[in-house]
C-alpha cells in the first residue's frame, strides 16, 4: 500500500463529527456554500464532500486532508498498490459499486478497505455483517481510483455481459489445435440449411447482438470480425484507430458469419465470393431509441470469411460546416465555391478522411424547395430527405459515368458524384459543370494541387481542368484531446517546433497540451476527431500554372502565395487552439 501527500489545511479546525461544519468552522467553505451543497445533495444524491467538489466550492485534496485529519485515516494511492484476489472476493460487486468501497488487505480479523467516507458508520456496520471480519479499518482513496480499482478486480460490466455470454456458448468442440482444424474442414461441407440452424441457437444471435450494441457504446465507425487459423479476432475501429475488444472461440467463426450475413440478406451458402448488404437495427442507448444502419462487406480469406460493418449513424453526421474544422477563411472559400450556379468543387483525401460529411454538409446547406439536386453513390450511406440518391449497381451497368448521362436529362441543378474513378466519368462530370451545374464530387489524392495532376494524368486538358474546377479541399481526420482528462505538458524543444512549421513568434506563447488517459476516453488520452482542411481556390495565377502543365510543386507554391492554408498548418492551429497534439498532426500530415 502506497500512501500519499495530500494537500496543506488550516490549523485550527475543531474536532467535531460533521464535515459541512468542519469545514464552514474551518474557513474552508461559506455556509452559503455549504447550504448551496445540502439542496444539491437533495436533488442529486451523493455524499456531501463530492457534491462540494462537483459544485467548484472544494478540490479533492482539500477534502482528503480534512478527512484524514479529523478521523486519523491513511490517504492511499490505489493505482500503485496490488490487491490480493482473494481479499476482493469477501466483498460482491454489486455491493462494492454500490457503496464504492474496494477491500485491500486482510489481517486476521482486521479488513482494510477503501473508500471515500470513513465516518459513514453504517457503510462499516454493513462490511462487518457482510465479511465477517469484526474490525473494518478504513482507508480514505480518491473516487477516481475506486471506480478504476473495481472495474480492474471486479470486471467492468461489459466485460461481465460478454463473460455471461461465452460461458453459455455450445461446449462440443475440443480445445486443442488439430481438433478445431477438424471442424473447420467439415464444417466447409454444411449445407444452408444446418448453416441456419446453427447461427439461430440463442447464445450465437447474443453475442452478435452485443457486438453491434456494444459498437455503439463505445463510438466505434466500423467492426472487424477476422478469423485466422487459430484465433477469431474482433476489432472496433474508434476515432481512427483498431483495437481489438475480444477473441471468441474460433469454433463459433461459422455460426457468427452465417447470423451476420443472415441479417444483412445475403446468400449464406456461398463462401468463396464477396458479398455487400445491409442490417438496420433498432435499440435503446442512454434511454434513447436508437436506428443504426450497418454496412457489411465480406470477404472470403484463408481460414474463413472476413467481415467489416461500417456503423452509419446519421446522428453523427454533423452537418454545421463551422464544428467540422475549417479555418474561418477556408470556411468562406469553400462556401463561396459552393454556391455558385456551375463549376466543379472536389473534396479529396483517403478513405476514412470525412469526405462524404463534408459533401453531405455541402448540399444539406444547398437542399431547398426550388433546387434539384441528384446524387451518384456507391453506396449510399445516409438517406437525405429532399434529395434524389441513385445506387451505383455496376452488374447491371448502373455506373457512374451511365448514371451522370441520365441526370443530364432530369434537368438538375446540382450534381453530386461519389467518386471520379475513370476518364469517362471524369469527362461526363466536367462537361456537365461547364453547361450550367454545380458538381461536387470526390478523389483519392494526397493533397489539393496534387487533385490537379491527377485529372490531368487521367487525361482531361489542361484548358479543361482550368476553367471547370473551382475549388479543391483536401482533409483529414485528426484525433481530439479528450476534454475530461486533458492537461498540459512541457513544450518541446523550440528547434523541433520550428522544424514542425511553427512560426518564432507562435512558439513564443505555445502551449501544448495532451489527455491522460480516463475511462470516459478509455485511456487513450483522445475522444472525437476534427478535421484539418487544405483549401484551394482557382485564382486566376493558378489557372495560367495548369494551363501551362505546371508540376503539383508549383501549383502549392501558387495556391500558398495566394493565401492557401495546408494540411499541416491547419493541423498546427488545431494544437495553438488546443484541440489536438503535435504526434497527431505529425501523423497525418507532412510538411
Amino acid at each position: 500500500m502506497q500512501v500519499v501527500d495530500v494537500a496543506p489545511i488550516p490549523t485550527s479546525l475543531p474536532k467535531m463529527s460533521r464535515l459541512g461544519d468542519l469545514l464552514v468552522a474551518g474557513g474552508v467553505i461559506t455556509p452559503q456554500q455549504l447550504e448551496e451543497a445540502l439542496t444539491y445533495q437533495r436533488s442529486k444524491g451523493g455524499r456531501l464532500g463530492i457534491c462540494l467538489i462537483r459544485l467548484g466550492y472544494l478540490t479533492e485534496d482539500v477534502l482528503h486532508s480534512v478527512l484524514t485529519r479529523q478521523f486519523g485515516v491513511a490517504l492511499m494511492d490505489l493505482s500503485e498498490s496490488a490487491i490480493d484476489p482473494e481479499v476482493v472476493k469477501l466483498l460482491p460487486r454489486e455491493l462494492a459499486v454500490r457503496y464504492q468501497v474496494v477491500p485491500v488487505r486482510r489481517t486476521g480479523n482486521v479488513l482494510s478497505v477503501a473508500l471515500n467516507d470513513p465516518n459513514d458508520v453504517v457503510l462499516l456496520d454493513e462490511l462487518r455483517f457482510r465479511t465477517g471480519c469484526k474490525i473494518i479499518e478504513p482507508l480514505l482513496a480518491r473516487e477516481s481510483q475506486i471506480r478504476e480499482a473495481i472495474d480492474k478486480y471486479y470486471g467492468t460490466p461489459k466485460e461481465l455481459e460478454l463473460q455471461n455470454l461465452l460461458e453459455d456458448m455450445p461446449q462440443n468442440a475440443e480445445s486443442d489445435p488439430e481438433s478445431l482444424q477438424i471442424v473447420a474442414e467439415e464444417e466447409m461441407n454444411l449445407d444452408a440449411e444446418a448453416l441456419k440452424e446453427q447461427s439461430e441457437e440463442a447464445p450465437i444471435i447474443r453475442l452478435v447482438n452485443f457486438i453491434l450494441v456494444d459498437s455503439l457504446r463505445s463510438g466505434a465507425s466500423d467492426i472487424h470480425i477476422e478469423p485466422f487459423e487459430r484465433e477469431l479476432r474482433v476489432r472496433f475501429r474508434t476515432d481512427g484507430i483498431l483495437k481489438t475488444v475480444m477473441s471468441p472461440a474460433v469454433k463459433l467463426k461459422d455460426a457468427m458469419t452465417s447470423r451476420i450475413k443472415i441479417m444483412a440478406r445475403m446468400n449464406i451458402s456461398e463462401k468463396r465470393l464477396p458479398q455487400d448488404g445491409r442490417i438496420r437495427i433498432r435499440t435503446r442507448l442512454e434511454g434513447k431509441i436508437k436506428e443504426i444502419d450497418f454496412r457489411v462487406s465480406v470477404l472470403p480469406t484463408l481460414f474463413g470469411e472476413k467481415i467489416v460493418l461500417r456503423l452509419l449513424d446519421k446522428q453523427n453526421l454533423m452537418f454545421d460546416m463551422m464544428r467540422l474544422g475549417f479555418e474561418p477563411e477556408s470556411l468562406k472559400k469553400f462556401e463561396r465555391a459552393i454556391h455558385k450556379p456551375f463549376g466543379m468543387v472536389l473534396v479529396t483525401g483517403p478513405t476514412g478522411s470525412g469526405k462524404t460529411n463534408t459533401l453531405y454538409s455541402a448540399i444539406t446547406q444547398l437542399n431547398k424547395p426550388e433546387t434539384n439536386i441528384m446524387t451518384a453513390e456507391d453506396p449510399v450511406e445516409f438517406n437525405l430527405p429532399g434529395i434524389n440518391q441513385v445506387q451505383i449497381f455496376d452488374q447491371v451497368g448502373l455506373t457512374f459515368a451511365a448514371t451522370l448521362r441520365s441526370f443530364l436529362r432530369q434537368d438538375p441543378n446540382i450534381i453530386l458524384v461519389g467518386e471520379i474513378r475513370d476518364l469517362e466519368t471524369a469527362e461526363i462530370a466536367i462537361k456537365a459543370s461547364l453547361t450550367g451545374h454545380l458538381v461536387l464530387s470526390t478523389l483519392h489524392t494526397n493533397d489539393a494541387p496534387g487533385t490537379i495532376s491527377r485529372l490531368l494524368n487521367m487525361g482531361i486538358e489542361p484548358f479543361l481542368v482550368a476553367t471547370s474546377v473551382q475549388l479543391i479541399c483536401a482533409q483529414r481526420l485528426v484525433r481530439r484531446i479528450c476534454k475530461n482528462c486533458k492537461q498540459e505538458v512541457e513544450l518541446p524543444p523550440h528547434a523541433v517546433l520550428a522544424e514542425l512549421g511553427f512560426e518564432p513568434q507562435e512558439i513564443d506563447t505555445l502551449r501544448v497540451f495532451r489527455g491522460a488517459g480516463c475511462k470516459i476516453c478509455n485511456g487513450t488520452g483522445y475522444k472525437g476527431r476534427v478535421g484539418l482542411y487544405e483549401v484551394m481556390e482557382i485564382t486566376s495565377e493558378i489557372k495560367e500554372a495548369i494551363i501551362r502543365n505546371a508540376t503539383s510543386v508549383e501549383l502549392r507554391r501558387v495556391a500558398v502565395e495566394n493565401g492557401m492554408i495546408t494540411l499541416r498548418r491547419s493541423g498546427l492551429q488545431k494544437v495553438r487552439d488546443e484541440m489536438t497534439t503535435i504526434e497527431e498532426v505529425v501523423r497525418e500530415t507532412v510538411h
